[in-house]
């Protein structure tokens, strides 16, 4: 089966988003399910609103990526597998799109950025403010299932011979077409 592989620019995107996403999900999902300190909970908590807002940029660009790529698809054309994994790659990207959102608007603070930058506090309203609480919370735990049937569904492929990493590889980055069943 020969497939398209991905540019580099592509592929360093969603390595990037991986590593912030996964981490900022453990680690939050740690802080707020175990007893921590609160020096540990703090530090979590400035490295994840710093990361994650260093990371809105480069998840724009990734997300007019996918849009670009979805304007080219024939949706008819594709097989029932195709689109299931388009419908939840789509949701994936919304999901991302709600959690950061929400995560920039539940902030009642100024958003410190590693200690370079400061941005104003957008909300005021603490019931806004706790209303975004809630919906990021919630969009982070269906963000949290949402990657596991990804990556459960890449062990699935990989298992059963297609080459589903290699599209995603840095070594094979660029190469247009190739082979997955090599």
């Amino acid at each position: 089966m020969t497939v398209i592989g991905y540019s580099k620019q592509r592929v360093w995107l969603h390595w990037l988003s991986a590593a912030v996403i996964v981490w900022a999900l453990l680690s939050g999902f740690y802080v707020a399910c175990f007893e921590v300190s609160a020096q540990l909970r703090r530090w979590v908590s400035f490295i994840n609103v710093s990361l994650t807002t260093v990371f809105i940029p480069f998840f724009v660009w990734r997300l007019m990526l996918f849009l670009a790529y979805v304007r080219q698809v024939s949706l008819g054309s594709l097989a029932v597998m195709e689109g299931f994994a388009l419908l939840v790659h789509t949701l994936i990207y919304l999901t991302v799109t709600v959690v950061l959102m929400t995560g920039v608007l539940m902030m009642d603070r100024p958003i410190d950025v590693f200690g370079l930058i400061e941005i104003a506090q957008p909300l005021n309203d603490p019931w806004l403010i706790a209303l975004c609480v809630t919906v990021h919370i919630w969009a982070c735990v269906v963000l949290g299932l949402l990657i596991v049937l990804h990556v459960s569904a890449v062990v699935f492929h990989e298992c059963r011979g297609h080459r589903v990493l290699r599209r995603m590889s840095l070594r094979r980055a660029g190469h247009r077409l190739y082979n997955l069943h090599e």
